[in-house]
């Protein structure tokens, strides 16, 4: 149930629950980003910078001085000249090996990274080793990416913390460290204020969670894969979505993903048109409104002060996730228009954006290979 429906978009920055180490996690939108930030401290001394949060890569890096090119940030950009731990990677280390488009520097003998991202946004520079501060707790010597020439939809945050499912994200990398478990919980993007956290280490994993396995992908490391058996629309099963539409095969296609950098959960299209449709029809007393940019539902909610809404679960294995109205059906507008917050994809990927992630304590306990959704996470 949304009540009332919710005028204006804010953003905020939060206090942190008391668990360490951890940080604290803020909405990108008043930067103009669909993404979530978490704010650490990069060197010695330690300068802070917001960076994006990503399940969906692994390699960490931010935009370094001098600059090529960089797009518009919120904090300085980070100058390795003036840390003291900083340090470049020799182009034979193993670190430089597992990178999947590595170059060297002939002349200093230095490694050099590239990557790029499904939205075109790219990252060139010097891969390194630095220390990194999560509320003064310093995990050091990080391989990251010092990056000279970035650009695409990074907007606002100095760069990316890759806590993908491969070796060199942060995860990967400290993962003895923190017994390869870690947690966020992303704040309601309309809030006005909650505590909200990243965390890592055995503190991360709530008691209240219901966990589903996490499936490997023989052909990619990278992303965190869990089987969606079905969703239920109004207390019913959805027609036709059932598991065998978001199977991974054994090459590695299709399969569904849980991504905190992708916005707007994308089923494939039959999944998508169905639930759709379903929701259509227990929502046919609402006033539809015109299509906005990806959203092909939309309804408009300016006079009303209580709108009744289907429910909607997501069906995993093992865990039902029953996501709160606001997690499905978002203001896009400051006059009353709201949107159905999924879409279809014309690829075999299904991914569980972070709209849909909101409010919840996503747990990643990597030691039991599972993923966790404990509601009402942000407390």
């Amino acid at each position: 149930m949304l009540s009332p429906p919710t005028k204006h978009l804010k953003s905020y920055s939060a206090p942190v629950s008391n668990v360490t180490p951890g940080a604290s996690v803020v909405s990108g939108l008043s930067q103009g980003s669909g993404e979530y930030f978490t704010r650490l401290g990069v060197g010695t001394p330690a300068r802070y910078v917001y960076m994006v949060l990503d399940t969906g890569s692994d390699i960490v890096w931010l935009q370094c001085a001098p600059c090529r090119r960089c797009y518009s940030q919120s904090d300085p950009i980070f100058d390795p000249r003036k840390s003291k731990t900083y340090a470049t990677i020799p182009c034979s280390s193993p670190h430089c090996r597992r990178l999947d488009s590595a170059g060297c520097n002939t002349r200093r003998k230095t490694c050099l990274y590239q990557v790029s991202y499904g939205d075109g946004s790219f990252t060139v520079g010097d891969f390194s080793t630095e220390t990194l501060t999560f509320r003064r707790n310093r995990v050091k010597g990080v391989a990251l990416g010092c990056g000279h020439d970035n650009e695409g939809l990074f907007v606002g945050a100095a760069g990316l913390l890759g806590l993908g499912k491969g070796k060199l994200s942060f995860p990967g990398q400290t993962g003895h460290r923190f017994n390869q478990k870690f947690s966020y919980c992303l704040v309601d993007r309309s809030a006005s204020s909650k505590p909200s956290s990243v965390v890592f280490g055995n503190a991360a994993v709530s008691r209240i969670a219901r966990f589903t396995p996490l499936l490997s992908n023989p052909k990619l490391d990278t992303f965190y894969y869990v089987g969606l058996l079905g969703i239920s629309v109004g207390g019913t099963r959805v027609p036709g979505v059932t598991a065998s539409l978001f199977k991974l095969d054994q090459i590695g296609n299709g399969g569904v993903i849980i991504d905190s950098g992708t916005s707007v959960t994308r089923l494939i299209r039959p999944a998508y048109i169905a639930m759709r449709d379903a929701f259509r029809v227990g929502a046919k007393t609402l006033k539809r409104a015109p299509d906005f940019s990806l959203f092909d539902t939309c309804f408009d909610l300016s006079n009303m002060n209580e709108v009744k809404v289907p429910t909607v679960v997501l069906h995993f294995r093992g865990a039902d996730v029953s996501l709160p109205a606001t997690n499905y059906l978002i203001p896009v507008d400051t006059n009353g228009k709201f949107c159905f917050a999924f879409a279809g994809t014309m690829g075999g990927l299904s991914i569980i954006g972070n709209i849909q992630q909101q409010g919840f304590r996503v747990v990643y306990d990597l030691a039991s290979s599972r993923v966790g959704f404990a509601p009402g996470g942000c407390a």
